[in-house]
């Protein structure tokens, strides 16, 4: 049987009636911050940034894959308020979130990816610390219960795991990406993370109908 978190989530799931106008200025953000910088020709910043967002919806699919094998609880759950729940824990405003975060972050790497900050080369700790931020954040919204956890071995005694599965492997694609020597391979990187993302949607979603 689903855990209560999971049963008040998937009441709201993909339900139109909890739509919220402020979707729409959201949208409007996302749009602004990838069309300023494709006028300033920052094509390695957007796609770094779309690494970002494509690892974020491929874990998510899986969270979603995660419940339907147990029946009872993904990793994390979205149950709270939102304007659209479009998987178990992920909302339309998570989403919009994760469609900037990776060109925020990337814009964050010293120019040269030798030089360090504290004697770590910087790409490694800006990931280290983006990831140490982002599980911060997420332990802020779970004791609002905004972003709940059912599993105890997901929760604030093991942070190392949310670390490493749920943040830092962005950051470690992103600037993987980012650092690529030409935009034919930082352009094959991306439309694999989004291809598998779109493959897992066809077979676990209209395929199986697990999402």
């Amino acid at each position: 049987m689903p855990s209560d978190f999971s049963q008040q989530a998937m009441s709201i799931l993909r339900d139109g009636s909890q739509f919220q106008w402020y979707v729409i200025p959201l949208l409007s953000f996302v749009f602004y911050v990838y069309v300023s910088e494709m006028e300033k020709k920052n094509y390695a910043l957007i796609l770094a940034g779309l690494a970002f967002w494509g690892m974020d919806w491929f874990n998510e699919i899986m969270n979603s894959v995660i419940f339907e094998l147990t029946g009872w609880a993904p990793l994390w759950c979205a149950p709270g308020d939102t304007a659209f729940l479009i998987l178990i824990g992920l909302n339309i405003e998570i989403m919009f979130m994760f469609a900037v975060a990776g060109i925020i972050w990337t814009k964050m790497l010293l120019p040269n990816k030798e030089d360090k900050i504290l004697g770590i080369p910087n790409r490694w700790f800006i990931a280290v610390a983006g990831s140490v931020f982002s599980v911060f954040v997420e332990f802020l919204l779970n004791s609002v219960d905004a972003l709940t956890w059912d599993w105890a071995f997901w929760d604030m005694n093991t942070p190392w795991l949310i670390f490493l599965l749920g943040y830092l492997t962005f950051f470690v694609a992103a600037f993987w990406v980012f650092d690529m020597p030409d935009m034919k391979k930082k352009l094959i990187a991306v439309g694999t993370i989004w291809g598998i993302d779109i493959l897992a949607v066809l077979v676990f979603g209209l395929g199986l109908g697990w999402l």
